[in-house]
């Protein structure tokens, strides 16, 4: 921004093409996505969705929430080995993983009728230390907007999560994090 010769901010439009939408399965991140495609919708935007696997021995809890339980059922025996070797550590092509939130992106785009930016979701799973991968896919990916759920645990973890936070000092994008409402 520049100042004119009146004194007033000349102030540039915000364009908003790729937005990364983080989700640790967790009921912040998931109210953390209607944020994401409001904001997709309102600016043309396609999504990103990215799930960083740091834990897989919790994943099948995490997952089952998503979905409606016949849904997780079907994706579950469709992949049931790839699945048990998936929440056993020892595979890591994250098939089962990536077809649930396919599904849940499916699923919000039926229920909204109007989520126009949810047809151009991506979904990425990935393993590894979740704030490193968030901001190495943002960078390589040309991503405009971060945005994730956070929820404190702590003092002064009790207005951002340690993820979080970590990614906003980091992060060369501007990055929006979202809590539950009270």
């Amino acid at each position: 921004m520049a100042r004119t010769k009146g004194g007033c901010m000349k102030i540039k439009p915000v364009q908003i093409k790729k937005i990364l939408y983080t989700t640790d399965f967790s009921d912040t991140s998931l109210y953390a996505y209607s944020y994401a495609v409001s904001l997709a919708n309102l600016y043309g935007a396609s999504i990103t969705v990215l799930h960083v696997i740091t834990d897989p021995i919790n994943i099948e809890a995490q997952l089952s929430g998503l979905l409606p339980e016949d849904q997780w059922k079907a994706i579950k025996n469709r992949h049931i080995e790839e699945a048990r070797e998936t929440l056993l550590g020892k595979r890591r092509d994250n098939v089962i993983i990536h077809e649930t939130l396919n599904q849940f992106t499916e699923n919000v785009k039926a229920e909204n009728r109007t989520s126009k930016a949810a047809a151009n979701d991506e979904v990425v799973v990935l393993w590894g230390e979740p704030v490193d991968k968030i901001l190495k896919l943002s960078e390589e990916g040309g991503c405009d907007l971060i945005i994730m759920g956070t929820h404190g645990h702590g003092l002064l973890d009790s207005l951002l999560g340690t993820t979080a936070k970590k990614v906003l000092r980091k992060s060369m994008i501007p990055v929006l994090t979202v809590r539950l409402p009270d």
